[in-house]
């Protein structure tokens, strides 16, 4: 089981401000941003492109599943190597040496931060533990990824 992790998000150092899928920075909710909307989210994805090349260590263009697993780590995430190859293989091309490429990086960054949001939520006494019924869940992710 894969504990909480509660420094997460974006790269760097504990506390540093988590990045977020482009519909977290629309502050109207009318499928738009503004500007510093667009600052912000520019500067997430940087951040995880940054993340990407310190990882991509052959300058490939891809990242193996060590180097997957190495990168979430430095993220803040203790996520499981079951895990981390369900990753792998939700997200990269099936060959004999799978490798994520940065536009699947990022999206599997903002889909854990989305992930990870919803569950800080219920986690009020913040023990990297809750207890949901399927309706929760399902209302809980689903509101969030649809």
């Amino acid at each position: 089981m894969a504990s909480y992790p509660y420094r997460q998000g974006c790269p760097g150092a504990a506390g540093q401000a988590p990045g977020a899928p482009p519909d977290m920075f629309d502050k109207t909710k009318s499928g738009r941003i503004d500007v510093y909307g667009f600052s912000a989210l520019w500067k997430f994805i940087q951040q995880w492109k940054n993340l990407f090349q310190q990882y991509d260590r052959d300058r490939s263009g891809s990242i193996s599943y060590t180097e997957l697993q190495q990168a979430l780590s430095q993220m803040g995430y203790n996520l499981s190597p079951q895990f981390t190859q369900l990753l792998v293989s939700r997200y990269c091309p099936r060959s004999a040496n799978p490798a994520m490429q940065l536009d699947r990086f990022i999206q599997v960054c903002t889909q854990l931060q989305v992930l990870t949001e919803a569950f800080r939520e219920k986690d009020t006494a913040v023990q990297g533990n809750i207890r949901l019924s399927f309706e929760d869940f399902v209302t809980m992710t689903a509101s969030r990824m649809l």
